[in-house]
């Protein structure tokens, strides 16, 4: 089992910036791909982006240009570096890992971060 812990989220205006973290502890050594979603009320969650265990990125085209992902494998850590905010990123944002586990792929979530852009 992976447990992970969201944190950096908080209020900021519009065009600011945001860097969120993620801590991973457990079966670390498992994880494959790690990634961030979202969700705003009334609407389902969201990939955001996600991040391979070499590196390999991929973003929602609605974040490219704006968010940056990356992790660091010898620390357990991954992080979203948001930019240019937009009212419409507000959500809570998870961290998730993939990960291996008794011959199966399994997920793990954490708790969420709120991020809400107002002015």
């Amino acid at each position: 089992q992976v447990q992970l812990v969201e944190s950096g989220g908080g209020l900021v205006q519009p065009g600011g910036s945001l860097r969120l973290s993620c801590a991973a502890s457990g079966s670390t050594f498992s994880i494959n791909a790690m990634a961030w979603h979202r969700q705003a009320p009334g609407k389902v969650r969201e990939l955001v982006a996600i991040i391979n265990s070499i590196g390999v990125t991929k973003y929602a085209d609605s974040v490219k240009g704006r968010f940056t992902i990356s992790r660091d494998n010898t620390k357990n850590t991954m992080h979203l570096q948001m930019n240019s905010l937009k009212p419409e990123d507000t959500a809570v944002y998870y961290c998730n890992a993939d990960y291996i586990e008794g011959g199966s792929m399994r997920r793990d979530w954490g708790q969420g971060t709120q991020v809400t852009v107002s002015s």
